[in-house]
């Protein structure tokens, strides 16, 4: 049989009560009690019934977090940026990936609200606010993440795209590129649309037609999705002489077609990418990148909604919104 809390207390020789404050308010405890009372814990090896807990007071010690693809290190890093926050607040992170489906999204969102997490942290498939809006209307603290709230009452923790889709288009032209495409993922993602308005902005201010950037769309934000828009380039009848793509999943998948093609980058072809993980500065021709906070992005996040939980009344709600940098490698000094 599993130890119970009375157990425990007969171990310690105090009450039911005192081992419960040990366990959910210590510091209400004398240190002598608090230590004997952990003692016995100790002695006997007692775990707490967590899901009797969330029974009584209605709520877990957790947040929800879905993101679209974590298999993309970008999200990955805004996980940990989230746990690092969730865990100095007692608090788990329950991880949920959508893959782009609303259906999916949906599903796990009910699942959270059945665990009665404290929130959820969010990147919606869609733009529309149903989903923020059914979370709230059951009590449901929600921070949407890399996406700007659109919905009253509700925080938002996001990143310019559009100034990073500027910056990289800026830098192609100051280094001589002039022959300019993009490859992105599907236009009906936001941070896609952003990052190609961007780009077309910094065309228009070069004195540049904004149509003359070439749009390569692919169905995902992936190293396969890359490569096939590689295959794309090398087939076309006028070849850019620069590529800036949405992430950098498809600036790798793009780079492997190039080197086993044998277009020299950045000789022949530059490429910018779009997150600045690990594995850019890692390539085989090290990626410049427009580099998000992504863990900060996680970080900020789960402290919001986790502000707000613990006190509602006080919670003022926030849009916060990190700039971009470039950073600049070898994948496109052309000219140096």
């Amino acid at each position: 049989m599993p130890v119970s809390i009375k157990d425990v207390a007969a171990l310690a020789g105090v009450s039911v009560g005192t081992v419960s404050n040990v366990l959910n308010r210590p510091d209400v405890v004398a240190d002598d009690t608090r230590r004997r009372v952990q003692t016995a814990i100790d002695e006997l090896g007692f775990v707490r019934n967590e899901s009797a807990r969330q029974l009584r007071t209605g709520t877990a010690r957790a947040i929800g977090l879905v993101v679209p693809d974590v298999s993309n290190p970008f999200f990955t890093d805004v996980a940990r940026g989230a746990e690092d926050a969730a865990s100095d607040a007692g608090h788990v992170v329950i991880l949920c990936n959508s893959d782009e489906s609303e259906q999916r999204q949906d599903r796990h969102l009910q699942l959270l609200v059945e665990q009665r997490v404290h929130g959820v942290l969010i990147t919606p498939v869609e733009a529309a606010p149903e989903p923020v809006l059914r979370l709230r209307a059951r009590g449901v603290s929600v921070v949407l993440l890399d996406r700007h709230a659109d919905v009253q009452d509700t925080c938002s923790v996001s990143v310019d795209h559009r100034l990073g889709g500027t910056l990289a288009i800026n830098h192609l032209l100051a280094e001589g590129h002039r022959e300019l495409a993009m490859i992105t993922g599907p236009l009906s993602i936001a941070q896609c649309r952003q990052r190609l308005d961007g780009a077309r902005d910094a065309l228009v201010a070069a004195g540049r037609d904004p149509d003359g950037l070439r749009v390569i769309e692919v169905g995902a934000m992936n190293v396969v999705s890359g490569r096939n828009a590689g295959e794309r380039v090398l087939a076309g009848t006028r070849r850019p002489d620069a590529l800036f793509c949405a992430n950098d999943l498809l600036a790798l998948g793009v780079l492997q077609v190039m080197v086993r093609a044998g277009v020299r980058v950045p000789g022949e072809l530059a490429i910018v990418g779009y997150d600045d993980i690990d594995f850019a500065a890692a390539a085989a021709v090290p990626l410049t990148s427009v580099r998000q906070p992504s863990r900060l992005l996680g970080r900020r996040a789960a402290e919001l909604v986790l502000g707000e939980t613990q006190a509602p009344q006080e919670h003022v709600h926030h849009h916060v919104v990190f700039s971009p940098e470039l950073v600049v490698r070898e994948s496109s000094r052309r000219f140096r």
